[in-house]
């Protein structure tokens, strides 16, 4: 099936000075034509997070052969980025939908024409739950949802019964674990949920969801054999519910972006028995990777067997530029961008690349590092050379989902060596 998603208005939406970073001359102007006249980086104003288009390419190639070699489906979560245009490229890619993570995103995604989505998440909002039945009418609309309680169920059936949805909402029993997120908590729990549902003529039985990724933020021994151990009970608990399914689409989902290889491993072995089920990844970070915890721990870059030699891996898409505003003391420099720019949940930037402005041309900082950041400053500490005043700073991030939703547009730069800007990613947070 093929998904375009409505992106023309897009190009056609005019710039403002109101947008933190883009150049003067980029006001009033529309996006397209400011992108016609071949703008480059350095008219940019810092601090800026700027994409690396070669580098978002490669890796939304590398996941969905992965993926296909594995058999695995893939519907990667657009609240990572919350940009329809990089959701494209996932879908062009092969991806069968996007996951999402709250009913507003699923608001903004039914804008733009996205008609294949997973909410990773319950639906028990009377508003939200009239305006999917709303959405519903459309036959071209596949949308489901998770449930982990019979209240859940009972919420989501009084709404739905009440706005007369035109057909029954696809659910997946959601598995959890002690002291985790949500989800229940038992095999036998979710059996039980998993029965309610069946007896419900407004919500039906669509499979087993849940997140492994949050048993975890290393790949010790320890954390893997838990993952490992979850996702052998999810397997178990989809073999419970061979009797309750009907003949529509069945999925078994789970896969943040740091173990979708154990999630692959767990579920080869249910798929080699063949069936109808969507075995199906939900990984969103990949698209642009980062320099810090995705690096570190996925399975294709570090966190893999082969870390750094491995023949292929994600490379990072995502650079912060900040510029050096105060030298007060030796070995330490003021830039003009911190929390409010920059992600730190996950690790605070660091400091790869110095220039005198951004024409470059670019040096190592070896040694140099970020201590700390304030809302509009970072720390940047130095060993061994000098950060003038003006000097720009090129950063590497942790985290793309908290870098995305500081910014409303994000250049493109064509690959790490050009500044030609070739598109603005705009994200709706």
């Amino acid at each position: 099936m093929e998904h375009k998603l409505l992106l023309g208005e897009l190009g056609n939406a005019r710039l403002s000075p109101r947008e933190k970073g883009l150049p003067v001359r980029a006001a009033g102007m529309t996006v397209r034509d400011f992108l016609a006249t071949g703008p480059r980086l350095p008219e940019f104003w810092t601090p800026i997070v700027a994409l690396d288009q070669e580098a978002m390419q490669a890796n939304v190639d590398l996941m969905a052969r992965w993926c296909s070699a594995r058999g695995l489906k893939l519907m990667p979560h657009g609240k990572t980025t919350m940009a329809p245009q990089l959701w494209q490229h996932q879908l062009d890619a092969g991806s069968i939908g996007i996951t999402l993570a709250t009913m507003g995103q699923v608001r903004t995604a039914r804008t733009f024409g996205l008609s294949s989505i997973m909410l990773a998440n319950a639906a028990v909002d009377d508003r939200s739950l009239r305006y999917l039945a709303g959405e519903l009418v459309d036959p071209q609309l596949r949308f489901l949802c998770w449930v982990d309680s019979v209240a859940t169920v009972e919420a989501m059936e009084r709404t739905l019964r009440d706005a007369g949805t035109p057909r029954p909402v696809d659910v997946c029993v959601e598995l959890g674990a002690a002291g985790g997120r949500t989800g229940a908590r038992t095999v036998g729990e979710a059996v039980e949920v998993a029965r309610r549902v069946a007896a419900s003529d407004v919500v039906r039985l669509a499979g087993v969801a849940g997140y492994e990724g949050s048993l975890g933020h290393d790949r010790s021994e320890e954390t893997l054999a838990a993952v490992r151990s979850y996702l052998h009970r999810q397997v178990e608990l989809h073999r419970d519910l061979a009797g309750l399914y009907d003949d529509g689409d069945i999925y078994v989902t789970a896969g943040g972006s740091a173990y979708f290889d154990v999630v692959a491993d767990v579920y080869g072995a249910a798929m080699a028995a063949g069936g109808r089920t969507l075995w199906t990844l939900r990984s969103g970070a990949y698209i642009t990777h980062d320099d810090g915890f995705y690096r570190r721990i996925s399975p294709l870059d570090e966190g893999g067997p082969e870390g750094r030699q491995a023949p292929e891996r994600f490379r990072s898409a995502l650079r912060g530029i900040a510029r050096v505003v105060s030298h007060p003391e030796q070995g330490l420099a003021l830039l003009d961008g911190g929390k409010r720019d920059f992600p730190f949940d996950e690790g605070l930037p660091i400091p790869r690349l110095l220039a005198p402005d951004l024409h470059g041309p670019w040096t190592t900082l070896p040694g140099a590092s970020v201590p700390a950041m304030n809302d509009q400053h970072s720390y940047l500490r130095l060993t061994g050379r000098d950060a003038p005043v003006g000097a720009v700073v090129s950063l590497g991030l942790s985290h793309p989902c908290t870098t995305f939703d500081k910014w409303r547009y994000l250049p493109v730069t064509a690959s790490p060596s050009s500044d030609l800007v070739v598109g603005l990613v705009r994200t709706f947070f």
